[in-house]
């Protein structure tokens, strides 16, 4: 029997300052390190890791309009300068995790992702489950890939976890970012406890977007998202947290109910 897989991303607004270019937050980086470090013996072989672009990957493509797609000469130089901007982030992130214990293993998707339509639809998972069958833990970030209509685009960490469930058996998604959750509105800043496609309908006009560059939807886009995956995927639960407050990202990977559930 396959053992249930758990996906973690480190939101780009957690791990950076997404109003300044390229600005990490050394400090948070180090301790989600030591957070992930904790917990990485229990759930070895179990742990796929993912991180978003931040002020690297996402200020880049908003400067080159990547998302949309890539096609002059100067829109492709763009396409590499984003891919550039992301394995720069992946690096530090990389290192830290090193640092910490954890026997991360980079995989770009931008490798092997194929989009159609901005839509990914294909990516070699060959190497992510070698290294969980080796005990390594693999770490994936949203990227760059060759689209067949828009010739280049972006796809997020939340679109690769997506294909990764699709074809591994995951249980779980971990989401953490700089909120503690998903707030009724952008003046309301009560986090809501569940969210479901019912109950979406009536609170998805009050959601606002991210705070800073974002190609890839924002919050809005991210529940979106993720209500699309667990409605086609049943028994795959998410939760939508801050990494920001110390051990948060230890409990949630632990089990502890933390921010937001999307079900």
């Amino acid at each position: 029997m396959e053992l249930a897989l758990t996906l973690l991303k480190l939101g780009g607004s957690l791990l950076t300052d997404k109003t300044r270019d390229k600005a990490t937050r050394p400090d948070v980086i180090a301790r989600l390190a030591r957070e992930i470090a904790s917990a990485d013996g229990a759930l070895s072989g179990r742990l796929i890791l993912g991180h978003g672009s931040g002020s690297f990957g996402h200020t880049t493509a908003k400067r080159h309009g990547t998302r949309n797609g890539a096609r002059t000469r100067e829109e492709w130089r763009g396409f590499a300068e984003v891919s550039v901007a992301a394995q720069q982030l992946n690096r530090i992130v990389a290192d830290a995790l090193a640092e910490a214990g954890v026997p991360v293993f980079s995989v770009a998707p931008s490798a092997s992702a194929r989009c159609d339509y901005g839509m990914l639809a294909h990516m070699d998972l060959e190497p992510i489950a070698a290294a969980l069958a080796h005990g390594l833990t693999p770490l994936v970030m949203g990227d760059v890939a060759f689209d067949s209509v828009r010739g280049g685009t972006i796809v997020s960490t939340e679109e690769v976890f997506a294909y990764i469930a699709g074809h591994m058996p995951v249980s779980r998604v971990l989401l953490a970012g700089e909120t503690q959750g998903v707030y009724a509105s952008m003046d309301d800043r009560r986090v809501i406890d569940e969210i479901t496609p019912a109950s979406w309908e009536r609170i998805s006009a009050g959601v606002g977007d991210s705070r800073g560059a974002d190609v890839t939807g924002g919050m809005a886009g991210k529940v979106r998202d993720m209500l699309a995956l667990t409605g086609a995927h049943p028994g795959l639960t998410v939760r939508i947290f801050s990494g920001l407050t110390d051990g948060v990202v230890a409990r949630a990977l632990a089990g502890e109910a933390v921010g937001t559930l999307v079900r």
